[in-house]
């Protein structure tokens, strides 16, 4: 088998963590190769609510304002019982005090991704491109593909998702499932639909639901519930599926639930929720000598807060930051060209153990309160539904803005 020639970086999938990955890395100066398994940008989920912390990493690499043209900005977030038919809870996305204002806008996956594809050298992504097995050799790590090629890399990163090969080989196990289901989509009106810039958010006894306009035309919803077993043949059939989401949905005001009558049925498809246990978190290896994970393949959680894109960004802004240092040429002045490789070995591996240290704590806060958040939301005895819809009701939706507040800092450092 060919071994191709050595790549500094090699990052594994080409979602929002391995394009921002990328993009920080080469606003730095630094080339590395992403790897994508499928033949195109993949774009299930349609949407993303990108809130304040997340915008601050799109501005890091210098994409913010070009999605922010293209979306529109939130101005708070709506709380609503299905069960009682009342509003539990509205919280602005203004100012608040020292806090400042909150920037929310529900972004479409596919110009985000095309945003910061359309900023990446060309010749950045490599597609149809699976990696089936990872090999040590030294002081690199050797890639072997499914079409039989092999890439010998400096660095590897995982960026493939929740069920990352890359975290595998790290020793984190499969994700855990929630017993919770989610169903996403969006429609477009050939006209204005006028919905107020809202994020409008129901909840009913065992699910919750939401949609969110993304500009003047699309609007994109969700649904999220956990199935019992006579709801096990909706995940095959999207007909039976739809009905079933409008049915319970059967409450929601008529101009939101258009939008969700309107969405074709290839756009009904029951995604499990899974996430990783906080304490694997703690203990387990974020990186491991000059391997490490980003994104779902590290932090895979809950939708409940709305971070798992949002946090994929802060990962990317933190590991080219931390990763420049190692590739920067001021302290190799004094080394022997015999232990150039071993030093720079030991550099990456210290600047990603700081990427793993700088990132585990956030990481663990956002999945243990997502999955905390979730389980409350989509309680189903009158006692938690009692308690979302009164006395948590304010808290919940101020809760998505605290961890909102968070700052990963400019890519360079200095």
């Amino acid at each position: 088998m060919e071994t191709e020639v050595v790549e500094d970086i090699v990052i594994v999938g080409a979602g929002i963590a391995g394009l921002t990955t990328s993009l920080g890395l080469h606003r730095l100066g630094i080339r590395s190769l992403v790897l994508e398994s499928s033949d195109t940008l993949r774009i299930t989920g349609f949407a993303l609510t990108l809130w304040d912390n997340a915008w601050k990493a799109l501005d890091a690499v210098g994409v913010g304002d070009i999605l922010r043209q293209q979306h529109v900005q939130l101005s708070g977030n709506v709380t609503t019982s299905l069960v009682t038919g009342k509003q539990t809870s509205t919280t602005p996305f203004k100012a608040r005090g020292k806090d400042g204002a909150f920037e929310i806008r529900c972004v479409k996956r596919q110009l985000m991704l095309e945003a910061l594809v359309n900023e990446l050298p060309s010749g950045t992504i490599r597609f149809l491109s699976k990696v089936v097995a990872i090999e040590e050799s030294g002081y690199y790590k050797i890639l072997h593909l499914a079409d039989g090629t092999a890439i010998k890399t400096k660095v590897l990163i995982g960026c493939d998702g929740v069920n990352s090969g890359v975290a595998k080989w790290l020793g984190f196990k499969e994700a855990s499932f929630t017993g919770r289901y989610a169903v996403r989509g969006f429609a477009e009106s050939k006209s204005n639909h006028w919905l107020d810039p809202k994020f409008m958010q129901f909840f009913g006894k065992g699910f919750r639901a939401g949609a969110i306009p993304c500009d003047e035309k699309t609007v994109y919803w969700f649904f999220t519930w956990t199935p019992t077993s006579q709801d096990q043949e909706l995940e095959e059939n999207p007909a039976k599926l739809k009905q079933y989401v409008l049915n319970k949905l059967e409450k929601m005001p008529s101009d939101v639930r258009f939008f969700i009558e309107k969405t074709e049925l290839d756009g009904f498809l029951a995604v499990p929720l899974r996430y990783r246990h906080p304490l694997e978190l703690m203990l387990g290896n974020i990186s491991k000598g000059n391997v490490c994970v980003v994104g779902d393949a590290f932090h895979p959680m809950t939708p409940d807060l709305g971070q798992g894109g949002c946090c994929a960004l802060e990962d990317g802004v933190v590991l080219a930051r931390c990763l420049a240092e190692a590739f920067s040429k001021e302290p190799w002045r004094h080394v022997k060209e015999k232990d150039e490789e071993e030093y720079q070995y030991k550099r990456i591996e210290g600047c990603l153990k700081k990427y793993a240290n700088h990132r585990r704590w956030r990481s663990i806060d956002l999945t243990a309160t997502s999955h905390m958040v979730g389980s409350i939301q989509q309680g189903e005895s009158k006692f938690v539904t009692f308690l979302r819809d009164t006395i948590l009701a304010a808290f919940l939706g101020s809760l998505l803005l605290k961890k909102s507040k968070y700052d990963c800092g400019e890519l360079n450092s200095s």
